[in-house]
């Protein structure tokens, strides 16, 4: 299902008309938007943030369409075009765009889904959006409905500036990247490719300000990501009665070819992104580490470093080798039946340096000796962002001016987000957000008390500004 929402006001008098009745009509529209004692850009993104962090968009089932309601208020309210478009009932996709010069066009993307929230275990509502302590808290506030803000918040103050732009800017929030993506940007990139047509930057998440433990203000700016391949392992054997066992079983088959990868981990090597990405990390880390992070092919040689670094730091391990983490289990749905068919999933991740059937075929090998069938369930292509580019330099040279004695980071991720699937597309894609976030409070991020500090998302929303600006202005 697609829909079509045409807005656009056209007519310097019509849009002379329309700009004084926008505060009347955003409040008329949505609760959520623009009160009248709110009279600066990131006020109004602090109410918008709010509002949004009460909209119930949890993954599963994602509801995003609520999302595109909300956005779709406040674009109207601003006078801007905007389509939408459902990849299944009740998931929603919007986007909208300012028309500018010949460059090749900018991309904001975000998703608006969001994990679940047990809130028994949350000091607020996990839908609150309350203002407490200094901190926005809700479900989101980081990953990423804070982010989604902030993209809002520049893209409707160059609408608003009527400046030329030297290219189009395109604003695209879609469903379902908590879960892959595969009802979110990458359907539209099939289904709407022409949103990403002529875009040659894109913004995303995957990378902020950090605040180490230090006081150092590090901003750490994704360029790729280790890629997600799941995997299925099935087996299937003679069932029985568990009072008699046989020699194998589908049980133990999968528990055998379990227990092949589980203790044989995937040889450890060093691309340069990763190598880069320590070298930097070296500038601020403990002592001892420091000489490990400054050669990391030679530590990676040495017995035991590997092992240390798991227990030190498992993100900044993951980043040295495959991975592939054991998550779920089927067999018998009685606890005396040997059953004919018994299956396991990997949840593996790949270093962006070799193709993804070249990896699997060494799993199959692998795992050979127990019988088992190996299905991929999802795999991605690989891809990484170099950094020369007019985004890039506008990331280092505003956050350089505005937060002195700070650094950019080239950096890895070793979850995935949606930019795998644009980087697809051919487009330099960054993970990004300039607003500066404690490290003690990243654990936040699918965890427990998600918040953002009010002050640190002001900051962020005009620090993104100020890059974007840099970008789309001559």
């Amino acid at each position: 299902m697609s829909k079509n929402h045409e807005s656009r006001v056209t007519g310097v008098s019509l849009a002379a008309w329309i700009r004084p009745l926008r505060a009347g009509l955003m409040a008329a529209l949505c609760a959520c938007v623009l009160p009248a004692s709110a009279q600066t850009l990131d006020d109004e993104a602090v109410d918008w943030l709010q509002a949004f962090l009460k909209i119930d968009t949890i993954n599963p089932p994602g509801n995003e369409s609520r999302a595109v309601d909300f956005y779709s208020k406040i674009l109207d309210a601003e006078g801007i075009a905007w389509s939408s478009a459902e990849s299944a009932p009740g998931r929603g996709n919007i986007w909208a765009r300012i028309e500018g010069g010949d460059e090749p066009a900018l991309i904001l993307l975000q998703h608006t889904d969001v994990v679940p929230a047990d809130p028994k275990y949350w000091t607020t509502d996990p839908l609150s959006g309350e203002i407490s302590d200094g901190f926005i808290w809700g479900r989101g506030a980081i990953d990423m409905k804070g982010t989604g803000i902030t993209q809002l918040a520049t893209f409707l103050s160059l609408h608003r500036a009527g400046k030329p732009l030297n290219r189009d800017v395109v604003f695209v929030a879609t469903a379902d990247e908590e879960a892959g993506g595969l009802y979110g940007a990458g359907w539209l990139l099939k289904n709407h490719p022409e949103i990403f047509e002529g875009a040659g930057l894109l913004l995303n998440e995957g990378g902020s300000g950090r605040l180490t433990a230090k006081g150092e203000t590090i901003f750490s700016v994704e360029l790729t990501q280790k890629v997600p391949v799941w995997l299925r392992l099935t087996a299937v054997d003679k069932p029985g009665h568990g009072s008699m066992p046989y020699p194998t079983s589908s049980v133990t088959r999968v528990v055998q070819a379990l227990e092949l990868v589980r203790t044989n981990p995937f040889p450890a090597r060093i691309i340069p992104p990763v190598d880069a990405m320590f070298r930097s990390i070296a500038q601020s880390a403990e002592p001892d580490w420091v000489p490990a992070f400054e050669d990391m092919a030679k530590a990676i040689e040495e017995p035991g470093f590997l092992e240390r670094l798991q227990g030190f730091s498992p993100p900044m391990h993951a980043l040295t080798r495959d991975t592939c983490s054991i998550t779920r289990m089927s067999a018998s749905n009685k606890i005396n039946v040997v059953p004919p068919e018994s299956w396991g999933e990997l949840d593996c991740r790949i270093l962006p340096d070799k193709p993804v059937e070249e990896f699997v075929e060494e799993l199959r090998e692998l795992v050979a000796p127990s019988g088992v069938e190996v299905e991929v369930l999802m795999a991605f292509s690989p891809a990484i962002t170099d950094t020369g580019s007019r985004l890039y330099s506008a990331i280092t040279d505003i956050t350089a001016e505005r937060h002195p004695g700070s650094r950019v980071m080239p950096s890895v991720s070793a979850g995935f987000t949606d930019s795998h699937f644009t980087r697809d597309a051919g487009i330099a894609s960054y993970g990004f957000t300039p607003t500066v976030i404690p490290e003690e409070e990243m654990v936040r991020i699918h965890g427990n008390d998600e918040r953002i500090s009010e002050a640190a998302f002001r900051r962020g929303v005009d620090d993104h500004l100020a890059i974007i600006e840099a970008v789309v202005y001559d």
